[in-house]
């Protein structure tokens, strides 16, 4: 029996994982809110693997307040490794820990490409991504041959009921007639491949870094069609739109997150094991319906 300890209440990623694993014999999971810090005074002893989602998303545009700064950097780097700390100290075999291609910086502009490799140093460009840098180099220097430390840098990452890009890209293909054509490539990363991945990490006793995405990587403008798709509503998508957009994204950080490129080499995505169990078609048709 794998016991699981969810360190992060009420996150989308953890209550997923949480649903996906309750479905296999030889599990026993938990939950345990992060807020309050009453969490410092429970054993972690009787776990085997730690699985921190608690952290700040980043929702942040434009100039951010030192204050807000101190808020991620708090959250997102010096409870993660708190947390490892003590989950070491107390016996547990195994730490996952969801960072974020964040670290890498932002997505390239339209019409630039941005391919992410083995050998891609990391960059952030905001604070969000610099503290889960951060974190995962506090996390490092606590791994050893007793405390396997997991590192996952996921794409964006979608599926029902998600927050985020996501949804406001589904609401543009249920309520648009037209949409632009862009031609761009991003990585992304269905919630139940995402979730297979996470329990390949705790079946295999994995150790490192790894880069989790769909086996296909999206096209922002055909993601939208097939979304209306599933909806069998009709949207035309309209080429010759470039040229506003790139003025647009002069002025707003939006455009480019909706239509610049940021990709995985398919290579550092791969793994001994099939976690891609949906295909990008089969995974927007459970997203969207519900």
């Amino acid at each position: 029996m794998k016991k699981i300890l969810i360190t992060g209440k009420d996150s989308y990623i953890g209550v997923s994982f949480e649903n996906y694993i309750r479905q296999f014999d030889g599990y026993s999971v938990e939950t345990v809110d992060m807020i309050d810090g009453s969490w410092r005074n429970m054993s972690f002893a009787q776990y085997d693997v730690v699985f921190h989602v608690a952290g700040i998303a980043h929702s942040d545009f434009g100039k951010v307040s030192e204050e807000r700064k101190s808020i991620y950097y708090k959250v997102n780097t010096d409870l993660a490794i708190e947390t490892a700390e003590k989950a070491k100290a107390e016996g547990v075999k195994q730490f996952v820990f969801m960072s974020s291609a964040s670290v890498y910086g932002d997505s390239a502009p339209m019409g630039i490409n941005k391919l992410i490799t083995k050998d891609t140093q990391l960059s952030p460009s905001n604070c969000y991504g610099d503290s889960k840098m951060q974190a995962e180099k506090g996390l490092q220097l606590l791994k050893d041959n007793s405390f396997m430390v997991v590192v996952l840098r996921p794409p964006m990452i979608y599926g029902e009921n998600c927050k985020g890009n996501y949804p406001t890209l589904s609401k543009f293909a249920k309520k648009l007639p037209i949409f632009p054509y862009v031609q761009n490539e991003r990585s992304m990363l269905y919630v139940g491949n995402l979730t297979e991945f996470i329990k390949l990490m705790i079946d295999n006793n994995e150790d490192g870094v790894f880069f989790p995405q769909n086996a296909e990587y999206a096209n922002t403008s055909e993601l939208v069609k097939s979304i209306s798709q599933v909806h069998n509503k009709k949207i035309i998508i309209v080429k010759g739109f470039s040229w506003a957009l790139k003025i647009m994204s002069k002025f707003t950080d939006l455009v480019n997150k909706a239509f610049g490129n940021l990709t995985y080499d398919m290579e550092l995505s791969e793994y001994k094991c099939n976690y891609r169990k949906y295909s990008l078609k089969e995974s927007i048709e459970k997203t969207e319906v519900q």
